[in-house]
C-alpha cells in the first residue's frame, strides 16, 4: 500500500527550516512519506537534503520579494512563474494530502501551485506581523497558525489560530559537559553564546571581537558567527570558540551556555525562552528588514524576558558591560521566563496540520 504523502516548504533562513525539521520525525512516525520543496541554492537545501536523507528534496526557481527598487524586480516575477509550473508538476507527481508552508520566498510558488492542484495548505507565521511571502500565501491557504497572539490582528479571523512556538524536542536534550567538550571550554566562568543568525551579523561579530580581552576576563564565549565569518587570527584563544553555524550540536552548546546574545528572529528567541537562557537581543534594524525583529524584541522586552539594545546603539555601548548587565539581571529574567513560555510540541502541531486535510 502506498504511504500517504505530506509536502513541506520554506526557506531562505535557518529559522524557516527549523520548524519543518521539528515536524519531520513526527510525520515519519505516523507513516508519511515526506517531500520538501526548496530553492536550488538556499540554506534549506543544505539542511534538508544533507541532514534528512529520509526526505525527498525538490528544487525549484523562486524570485526574491523586495520592498525596494531593483532591476531584478522586473525579472523575478518570471522566476516565480517558472517556480509555480515546476511546483505544480511536482505536486501532480507526488500527490500530497496536505502542504505545510513555513514561509520564505520559495514558498510562494508552492502555495500558488497548490491552489491550482486543489491541495490544502497550512501556513505558519513566526513573527508578530506576517512576512511578505505569507501575506501573499494567505488568500490561497486553508489555515494559518501563529506564534504570537498579536499576529491574529493582521490575518483573516476566520482561518487563523494562535498555536504558539514549535520547539524541537532535541533542544531540551542538551548535555552541558558535551557542549563544553564541543566548544573546547572549561565552564569555569559563565558561558555566553552569541548567535548572529545563519547568515551571521558583521556588526555583532565585530562588536564581540573588538572587546574580547575585556569579555574573557569574566566570561567564556561560544560565537556562532555565520557562514564564511570565521576569524582565523583569533584561533586558538582560550575561552573563545567560533563556529559558522551549528545544527546537530546546538542543544549541547545551549546547555553549556548560561546566557545568550542573539538577533531577534522568532524561532531562535523562542528556543532560548524554552530553555530559560537569559538573553540580550539585538534586532535587525528597519533599514535592513521589514521590522519584524524589532517587534519581536520589543514584545519580549515588555514581558521582562529579554534585554534589548538597538544595533544603532551597539557602537555606543561596551559589549563587555552589556554581558555584565545580562548576568546581573539573570534572576529577574528567568523568573519572568518561567511565567510566559507558550509552546506547542511537534506532535500537537502535526495533529493540527493533518486536521485540515480534504
Amino acid at each position: 500500500m502506498k504511504r500517504p504523502v505530506v509536502l513541506l516548504t520554506g526557506g531562505g533562513t535557518a529559522g524557516h527550516v527549523s520548524v519543518n525539521e521539528a515536524l519531520i520525525p513526527v510525520f515519519i512516525e505516523k507513516g508519511y512519506e515526506i517531500h520538501y520543496i526548496g530553492s536550488h541554492n538556499g540554506i534549506e537545501k543544505e539542511l534538508i537534503k544533507d541532514g534528512h536523507r529520509e526526505v525527498t528534496y525538490h528544487a525549484i526557481q523562486s524570485g526574491k520579494l523586495r520592498r525596494y527598487f531593483s532591476m531584478k524586480n522586473f525579472s523575478d516575477p518570471f522566476r516565480v512563474g517558472a517556480g509555480v509550473l515546476q511546483a505544480y508538476s511536482i505536486l501532480r507527481k507526488v500527490q500530497p494530502e496536505i502542504i505545510f508552508s513555513k514561509g520564505g520566498f520559495v514558498s510562494v510558488p508552492v502555495v500558488l501551485a497548490a491552489k491550482l492542484a486543489k491541495i490544502p495548505v497550512v501556513v505558519h507565521e513566526s513573527d508578530v506581523t506576517p512576512g511578505l511571502a505569507n501575506k501573499l500565501a494567505l488568500p490561497f491557504s486553508k489555515h494559518i497558525y501563529t506564534v504570537f497572539e498579536q499576529t491574529l490582528d493582521y490575518v483573516p479571523a476566520g482561518k487563523a489560530t494562535c498555536a504558539g512556538a514549535i520547539i524541537r524536542p532535541e533542544i531540551f536534550q542538551g548535555d552541558r559537559n558535551e557542549g563544553l567538550r564541543i566548544a573546547g571550554l572549561t565552564g569555569e566562568k559563565p558561558v555566553v553564546i552569541v548567535m548572529g543568525g545563519s547568515q551571521g551579523s558583521a556588526l555583532l561579530n565585530n562588536a564581540v571581537r573588538s572587546e574580547l580581552d575585556a569579555v574573557l576576563e569574566h566570561f567564556e564565549v561560544i560565537h556562532l558567527c555565520g557562514k564564511g565569518n570565521i576569524e582565523e587570527s583569533l584561533e586558538p584563544m582560550k575561552g573563545y570558540t567560533q563556529f559558522e553555524y551549528v545544527t546537530q550540536g546546538l542543544p549541547h552548546l545551549l546547555a553549556a551556555s548560561d546566557y545568550a546574545v542573539s538577533r531577534a528572529g522568532s524561532n531562535a528567541i523562542f528556543e532560548l525562552l524554552s530553555v530559560l537562557k537569559p538573553m540580550l537581543l539585538i534586532p535587525l534594524s528597519a533599514s535592513q528588514s521589514r521590522g519584524d525583529q524589532l517587534l519581536n524584541a520589543s514584545l519580549f522586552e515588555s514581558l521582562g524576558i529579554a534585554k534589548v539594545i538597538q544595533e544603532e546603539e551597539l557602537g555606543e555601548n561596551s559589549i563587555a558591560e552589556l554581558f555584565t548587565s545580562l548576568r546581573d539581571n539573570r534572576d529577574y529574567l528567568v523568573s519572568n521566563m518561567r511565567k510566559v513560555s507558550h509552546t506547542k510540541s511537534p506532535e500537537t502541531m502535526v495533529e493540527l496540520i493533518l486536521s485540515h486535510k480534504n
